[in-house]
């Protein structure tokens, strides 16, 4: 069964771009992105736990604009490649289930159980953009 950590918490620092997820009374989990050029640079920590994932903006973008809630389902989709990506599903009260996921080899990964909050979900939503793919 698992267990996930909700990110009630957004905040950007308009100084460097990065927006950072926390939960309001711990400091010990957060998910921090930074836009590199056509990357989103994601730093998910646990303590002195981190997973850095590096997925493509547009594909992360169009992802979250074209997920369908599924409240049945923790992931329905995945942004980055096969050996390293981000889970992503939507539920439909607005929370969003971020679940960055390393893979080992057939007999196992390693990932971190991490839910948005609504409000989160949105203002990780505001800070992407409405930017549409290259064709």
């Amino acid at each position: 069964m698992r267990h996930f950590q909700t990110l009630d918490q957004a905040a950007v620092n308009a100084a460097t771009g990065v927006i950072t997820f926390s939960v309001q009374d711990d400091s010990d989990t957060t998910i921090a992105l930074r836009r590199e050029g056509e990357y989103v640079v994601l730093s998910a920590s646990y303590g002195a736990l981190e997973i850095a994932l590096r997925p493509r903006t547009r594909e992360l973008i169009r992802t979250l604009k074209h997920i369908q809630p599924n409240d049945g389902l923790n992931t329905t989709r995945q942004v980055g490649t096969g050996d390293a990506y981000l889970g992503l599903g939507l539920h439909t009260d607005g929370a969003l289930i971020v679940r960055p996921t390393i893979i080992g080899d057939a007999s196992g990964y390693f990932c971190l159980n991490l839910m948005l909050a609504p409000d989160a979900a949105n203002a990780l939503k505001d800070w992407l953009g409405e930017e549409e793919p290259a064709k």
